[in-house]
């Protein structure tokens, strides 16, 4: 934002400290306004025609924007993608277990990558993967919605899960 003596044009529309329309005129005469006021005069809206200037307290509207921000910044959920890894041929308690974590990570209100590593010959066989992801997926059903469908990248097949809205993230509350 450009204020005061670095606004480089010749007219500009002016609004007041209230948002009252001033009119369109020379910087000079706004600035003088503005000094009257022991105000600041602040380029608010720089791509219009002509562009828009107000008459306002500068360090007090930064001051305000600052808070706001560092506001917004508080409310905001870091989400994380965590991951789940899985073998084509996993025995069913193995898989429990990993479907658990799957769960602790999506109630904590994380995303979850559920990957499966196959080696050597066994990616000849993705219709085992796909499965087993879907397997997961079904089994954690009630809690997420599949963001990502199964998709085979090199030598391993990846899904990505995410929370579902309606749970609202921690159920220990």
């Amino acid at each position: 934002m450009r204020i005061n003596g670095e606004i480089r044009v010749r007219e500009v529309r002016v609004t007041d400290v209230n948002g009252n329309q001033l009119g369109i005129m020379p910087v000079r005469e706004a600035l003088a306004k503005a000094e009257e006021s022991h105000l600041d005069l602040v380029e608010v809206a720089p791509k219009a025609k002509p562009p828009v200037c107000r008459i306002m307290d500068f360090g007090k509207y930064r001051y305000e924007q600052q808070k706001r921000e560092k506001e917004a910044r508080k409310k905001q959920k870091i989400i994380t993608v965590k991951e789940v890894k899985l073998r084509p041929n996993i025995e069913q308690h193995d898989f429990e277990v990993k479907t658990k974590n799957a769960l602790r990570f999506i109630t904590d209100g994380n995303k979850v990558k559920v990957t499966i590593m196959f080696r050597g010959r066994e990616v000849s066989h993705p219709e085992i993967g796909n499965e087993l992801l879907l397997k997961v997926a079904s089994t954690l059903s009630e809690y997420v919605n599949v963001e990502r469908n199964p998709k085979l990248e090199g030598k391993n097949m990846t899904m990505i899960l995410a929370p579902k809205q309606n749970k609202g993230g921690n159920n220990n509350a």
